[in-house]
């Protein structure tokens, strides 16, 4: 049996997940690794450790399906925009990669801002100037350790998304990042597919240290891996794409429309927008959906940075539940949210807000409030969340979208999904294989190894597992929007 292996590399863990001839998972292993804070809005992440993990998942996985010699490619999917830093020659990383979710460049950003104007980067990269991205990251690494400034200098220098830094340690040196992931960095003009050189120029990064940009699935492979590697043989990598493009994939979305929403850490909302450069009016971001058969597809994202993380700092900060799976019931004890907002702007707002001033709050409490309403307004953030995204998405389409295709750790609930249903006013589809991440590394592989034929066949195979439809009308639907918008506009611009 012809085997696919698919890394997927996350914010909080990598997996290694093995595919069959029909795209079934055969086995897998993940690892979690540490998330470091050295100040409050600092995050990042030790290079070697998810490095190790990675070596780890792989060999277990192989282990577990007893797999070894039957892996016909490889594909790879990673947390975008986190960067990563490191020396040529001896391939140890110059201090710990800086995550998406770090928000030290925001007063930066906030300067090139003013300086150049929004429109100045969306009309280069489709993105706007925030910390979110890794151009801001590699420029304050740059300007705060002398370490890696004395290293750029010298030539050797190597940086990337976490997906240069794999390939990078799979196949013992070679650099290269894909267009999905390259056009997260608000460096590559996502009109020439290159990087740009007065963005390098502005920021202050040598183009020496930037890998060269790949598409998204490639036959033959990119490179191999080391026959010393965790895979005991020389494999092709073949397919490479960023979390959210691979999700896409996963969900076979290759028609203009098609969109689905990931729920994780964050939740990321993708809409393939066809082969012709779209413009948004409402916030959302333009980005490389995948490149095939050199023809790179578009796609509109709103992306946003609080999901399951919510969930998390419930049980992790204030103790409401002792696991995260305890949620739904406790959400469900009660009818509703009792007049009771969460709203999670931890480190700002997303789109279609981009309020990097916004912080969290929770409004709205009475004396009859308690746990089992916050515990419900907080899953009502995320599809509220979800819904404005959505919103912004149809008013740049022009059209409204039929359903919502849904994947990731949060689907699960149950709750949730109807929730999600209610405020959308669409029904909420999720596939057998919530894991639509790794599966989309997967098809990227399996298609240049010729395992799983074109888009069009793997479209054709799309199954659902299950749907939720709205069970509230529209004037109840409407209620909900302005008790959650006026919300979400007292958490706005609370940094001075």
């Amino acid at each position: 049996m012809t085997l696919i292996a698919a890394i997927d590399q996350g914010t909080t863990s990598t997996r290694c997940m093995l595919f069959d001839e029909q795209a079934h998972p055969v086995a897998s292993a993940q690892r979690e690794h540490r998330q470091i804070h050295p100040q409050p809005g600092w995050v990042e992440h030790d290079a070697n450790e998810i490095w190790r993990n990675t070596e780890r998942v792989i060999r277990e996985a192989l282990e577990r399906a007893g797999a070894v010699g039957r892996i016909a490619a490889v594909g790879i999917t990673n947390q975008r925009e986190t960067v990563v830093f490191w020396d040529r020659r001896t391939g140890e990383p110059l201090g710990n990669a800086l995550v998406w979710q770090d928000t030290r460049t925001r007063e930066l950003c906030d300067t090139l801002a003013a300086q150049c104007g929004d429109a100045w980067f969306r009309t280069r990269t489709g993105l706007p100037v925030t910390a979110y991205f890794s151009a801001p990251k590699i420029r304050w690494a740059l300007q705060h350790s002398a370490e890696l400034a004395a290293a750029a200098r010298a030539g050797h220098a190597r940086c990337g998304t976490m997906e240069s830094w794999l390939v990078w340690k799979l196949t013992g040196g070679l650099h290269i990042s894909d267009v999905t992931n390259a056009s997260r960095t608000l460096l590559m003009n996502l009109d020439t597919l290159d990087w740009d050189d007065e963005l390098l120029d502005l920021f202050g990064v040598p183009r020496s240290m930037l890998p060269r940009i790949v598409p998204n699935s490639l036959p033959g492979g990119y490179g191999q891996t080391l026959v010393r590697g965790p895979f005991a043989r020389a494999v092709p990598i073949c397919g490479l794409a960023g979390d959210q493009q691979a999700a896409l994939v996963g969900q076979r979305c290759f028609a203009k429309g098609d969109a689905k929403n990931t729920y994780g850490t964050g939740c990321f909302l993708l809409v393939n927008a066809g082969q012709e450069r779209p413009r948004s009016q409402h916030g959302l971001l333009v980005t490389a959906a995948y490149q095939l058969d050199g023809q790179l597809t578009y796609a509109l994202e709103g992306s946003v940075a609080v999901a399951g993380a919510l969930v998390q700092w419930l049980r992790d900060n204030l103790g409401l539940i002792s696991e995260s799976a305890e949620i739904e019931a406790l959400a469900g004890a009660v009818p509703d949210n009792g007049g009771v907002h969460v709203v999670p702007a931890f480190s700002g707002l997303f789109a279609p807000h981009w309020d990097a001033a916004a912080r969290g709050l929770i409004i709205g409490l009475t004396h009859q409030s308690d746990r089992r309403h916050i515990a419900r307004a907080a899953l009502e953030a995320v599809a509220f969340q979800v819904a404005d995204v959505v919103n912004a998405v149809e008013r740049d389409l022009g059209f409204a979208m039929e359903l919502l295709r849904v994947d990731g750790g949060m689907v699960v609930n149950d709750l949730l999904m109807q929730l999600q249903a209610d405020l959308l006013g669409k029904p909420v589809q999720r596939p057998d294989d919530v894991e639509s991440t790794a599966l989309g590394a997967a098809l990227l592989a399996g298609m240049a190894a010729q395992v799983y034929g074109d888009t069009a066949t793997l479209r054709g195979r799309r199954q659902a597992a299950r749907s939720w439809t709205p069970r509230i009308d529209g004037a109840q639907r409407d209620q909900r929007r302005r008790a959650w918008n006026q919300a979400v506009t007292r958490a706005k611009g609370w940094l001075e």
